[in-house]
Formats: structure tokens, C-alpha cells, sequence
């Protein structure tokens, strides 16, 4: 019964950003967990044959990958017409894909925000909408959006970020209590400091044998006292998506090693 609880056989489940890093490791996890098609979209078709190739050597082979900017309402919609006819019916959304951008505010020109915005915030809406009304007919569906602890805390230079971060999870909060009644789950899942080939130049040790300072700035902050690994998103993801969580909705699961507990280490 409990295994049953966690499975998703008969389930396909749509990636955004799932070519790499977080995205790609929830996309594994619910291979794992039996899930029927695993559908990414990525920027380009560079991305999205890398991803292809790094799916196929996991060897997850009922994938497909599809080029599409999740800012462009028209192509998200052609897009899940597509996954539709292809794979079948689009029983998970993760709304993984993201960008930031470090500048302080006061340096920040308005279209750098504004895409800040469109891509973390924008994008989750214009996905989730798209794939809304089937699950409104099927009375079924679970949309999971990848928040922050920036929704939470606040932290120079990522103004941009911070606002579509908390905006992702009051839109989290929104889809819940518009959609609950048809048995919608939409919750956040919300990463600590992730150790991946984006965050390496972060942990890289300086000349002298010391830690890069905000290295040091997170081992101290997290009581777990280390970066996370993309592997450990795998269960809360999994749980997210599953008959598991159907009465968990609205919800931001944050899996940050204990740092928003944390009032960090006395000097």
C-alpha cells in the first residue's frame, strides 16, 4: 500500500528547464518512481539534444524533449497540443525553469527585471493554465512549482528574483483555492543551496585552502552544514507528485537543510 501510495505508474509528468541540473533530477526521480513519459522543454536545440543524451545515458528512454520559450503564451499552448498527441495526457507540471540575475536593484534596468519576472513568474502561470482545463475534465493533476527561499527571505542584489519568487508562491496559493475542488494539488517545492555545475564556481577552494566566502556564508547559515545535494529534491519531489500529498495543497515545501530554522551560527 505505501509503495503504491508513492507510485507513478500510468503518470507522465512535463519538466520545464529539465535538460540539467534541479529540473533533471526531479525528472529522474519520477522515472524511478515508475512514471509512464517524462516530457522537458529547454531554450534551444543544443539544450535540449544535451538533455536528450543525458537522459537516454540514465537510461531513461520513454523521454522526449521538446524546444519551446515558456514566455511565449502561444507556444505553450501549441506545446502541450503537441505532448498531447505524442505522449498523452499531461498528468504533472513542474514549473522548474528559471533565471537570475545578480544586480543590485538601483543598477537594474527595467527590462532586466521585467525578464526576471516573465521567466520565473510569468512562465508558471502561462504552463499552468495551459494544462489546467484537461485536469479540470479529468478531476485530477499536480502542478509543482520549484520556489525559493527567496520567497521567504530577502538578500541583496536578487530584487528580481525575490519579487517573482514570492510572487510564484502566492500563485501556488492562488491555483490551490481556485482548483482544489477538482482535485488539483499545486503546492512549491522550495531548494536550499544546491551543489550543481552552476553553483561549482561558488565552492571552488581559494588559492590558500580556504572556502570561496559564500561558501563559507552557507556551510554556516544551513544547520545541516553543507550544500545540498540534487539528488536529495528526489523524495519531497516524488511525495509532491504522487497520491501521496492529494490532501496537501497550497503548500511550500522548502528542502534547504534547516536554513530558514536558522538564525546562523554566533560569531
Amino acid at each position: 500500500m505505501t509503495g503504491d501510495l508513492f507510485s507513478l505508474k500510468g503518470k507522465n509528468a512535463w519538466i520545464t528547464g529539465g535538460a540539467h541540473g534541479i529540473g533533471f533530477s526531479i525528472a529522474c526521480a519520477y522515472a524511478a518512481a515508475g512514471a509512464d513519459w517524462i516530457v522537458f522543454n529547454c531554450s534551444n536545440e543544443a539544450s535540449r539534444q544535451k538533455g536528450l543524451d543525458a537522459y537516454h545515458a540514465a537510461g531513461i528512454e520513454n523521454v522526449r524533449g521538446y524546444v519551446c520559450d515558456v514566455t511565449d503564451e502561444k507556444a505553450v499552448h501549441d506545446l502541450v497540443e503537441r505532448i498531447h498527441a505524442e505522449v498523452g495526457p499531461i498528468h504533472i507540471l513542474v514549473n522548474n525553469a528559471g533565471i537570475i540575475k545578480r544586480i543590485p536593484m538601483h543598477e537594474m534596468k527595467r527590462a532586466e527585471f521585467q525578464q526576471v519576472i516573465d521567466v520565473d513568474l510569468v512562465a508558471p502561470y502561462i504552463c499552468a493554465a495551459a494544462v489546467v482545463p484537461e485536469m479540470m475534465e479529468r478531476r485530477e493533476g499536480k502542478i509543482i512549482n520549484i520556489c525559493s527561499m527567496m520567497s521567504e527571505l530577502g538578500r541583496e542584489t536578487v530584487s528580481a528574483y525575490a519579487a517573482a519568487k514570492g510572487g510564484l508562491k502566492m500563485l501556488t496559493r492562488n491555483i490551490c483555492s481556485e482548483y482544489g475542488a477538482y482535485n488539483i494539488q499545486c503546492n512549491g517545492l522550495g531548494p536550499g543551496y544546491i551543489a550543481t555545475s552552476q553553483t561549482a564556481p561558488l565552492r571552488e577552494r581559494q588559492p590558500d585552502g580556504s572556502r570561496h566566502p559564500f561558501d563559507a556564508f552557507i556551510v554556516a547559515k544551513t544547520p545541516a552544514g553543507r550544500w545540498l545535494a540534487p539528488e536529495e529534491l528526489a523524495g519531497p519531489a516524488v511525495f509532491l507528485a504522487s497520491k501521496a500529498s492529494d490532501a496537501v495543497n497550497g503548500h511550500i515545501l522548502y528542502v534547504d537543510g534547516g536554513i530558514l530554522a536558522y538564525i546562523g551560527k554566533q560569531p
